[in-house]
């Protein structure tokens, strides 16, 4: 019987990492121009990202944006949301920030210096040099600004720069905009699975992105070439 030659042993740098990383993130801040990220604070945070991702019409400095449907341009998506109230709004966001394994983030728009939109690390598995990007909503106001774009630049650096070897994003496979953004940002495709989750009672087929750290150099570039365009 012939077995498949094994690949090498990593490199001892590689394999001490995974004892260094913590399971839960730790908190860190992230600047950039556009935007800055900071650990969610629920109390902090809560009531403006809500009046932001409601539907009801927004003013933020000179920007205005009409009133919107919530539901399609924020929450379609997600796992939760749209949210009648601010309470339960508040409460899906003190979930994020309790995750074991992940680290919430709020993201603040630099001009307003008010909290926009959320991105999370989630799914963090040390062991193996993986995290995902994901529970990622942003209120219309700041949405195809680069405001994400930035965001995800800066959470996909600081991974990078901490050891891990694979950072994922993963989307509900009928959310198109969603895949669109993975491929204009540099992830790599590698397929749907299907019937991976039941969702706000629906099946979702869940559309698999990764970038690994071989490929970072190269997207880098990519994306500090779409910074540099905003």
């Amino acid at each position: 019987m012939h077995f498949a030659e094994l690949p090498p042993i990593l490199p001892d740098e590689m394999l001490a990492c995974r004892t260094v990383l913590p399971l839960k993130p730790e908190n860190v801040m992230l600047e950039g121009r556009l935007i800055w990220l900071a650990p969610l604070d629920v109390e902090r945070d809560a009531a403006t990202l809500y009046s932001l991702t409601n539907g009801r019409p927004i003013r933020l400095g000179e920007r205005h944006h009409d009133a919107y449907d919530a539901d399609m341009l924020v929450w379609r998506y997600m796992f939760a949301g749209p949210f009648a109230t601010l309470d339960e709004f508040a409460s899906y966001l003190a979930n994020l920030v309790a995750a074991p394994n992940g680290l919430a983030m709020t993201v603040f728009d630099q001009v307003s210096k008010q909290p926009v939109g959320v991105a999370c690390y989630l799914n963090n598995s040390p062991s193996d040099l993986k995290i995902e990007l994901g529970s990622i909503s942003y209120s219309p106001i700041v949405q195809r600004t680069g405001a994400n774009t930035e965001a995800t630049y800066l959470m996909l650096r600081h991974a990078f720069d901490l050891g891990y070897r694979r950072l994922e994003w993963k989307c509900n496979a009928l959310n198109e905009r969603s895949r669109r953004a993975a491929l204009r940002m540099g992830f790599q495709f590698e397929g749907i699975q299907e019937a991976h989750m039941i969702v706000k009672g629906r099946n979702r087929d869940t559309a698999w992105f990764r970038i690994l750290d071989h490929e970072w150099g190269e997207v880098r570039q990519r994306l500090e070439g779409l910074m540099a365009g905003y």
